[in-house]
């Protein structure tokens, strides 16, 4: 880990919420939110989210599985997502956040207008939106988490 963590302390809770109080704590809400309000797809929602974490590199992002309602993507998901240009398992709103996800992350200033006219036509502005900010929130919270080895003590929730 990068970062200090006193003894006793949960490293999550510690650097989100006691180092950076004002900071952390909205910081972890917009993510929160990201999960609680979203409109789109499972499928979609998750297909973009892995890319970002599989671009990042954050272990607890990769093992990470969104659950809605007791459902959650098959195991092949994570590596179908690699493969997004080719993988059978996708519809096209599917491949799109994938797509969108890597570019977001690796070359956004190439969204070209064929992009956005594939794009627009599988989503509406407020999907656009959204999946866009969910990226953006997982691009920057996943990487941060990585970059301070936070991710490597991360702990998935049982039950």
């Amino acid at each position: 880990m990068n970062i200090d963590i006193p003894e006793g302390k949960h490293p999550i809770e510690y650097v989100w919420g006691d180092m950076v109080p004002g900071i952390g704590m909205a910081a972890a809400n917009f993510s929160l939110s990201v999960y609680s309000h979203t409109t789109l797809g499972l499928r979609e929602f998750e297909a973009a989210r892995l890319r970002i974490a599989q671009i990042n590199g954050c272990m607890f992002c990769l093992d990470w599985r969104t659950d809605r309602d007791g459902q959650k993507v098959e195991e092949e998901f994570a590596d179908a997502v690699t493969e997004w240009r080719t993988a059978d398992a996708f519809d096209e709103r599917t491949r799109l956040a994938a797509e969108y996800a890597e570019r977001y992350a690796l070359d956004h200033h190439n969204l070209d207008d064929e992009f956005w006219t594939r794009m627009t036509a599988h989503y509406s502005q407020v999907e656009i939106v959204e999946l866009s900010m969910s990226i953006g929130s997982w691009l920057a919270f996943g990487r941060l988490n990585h970059v301070l080895g936070l991710d490597a003590v991360c702990v998935l929730p049982t039950g």
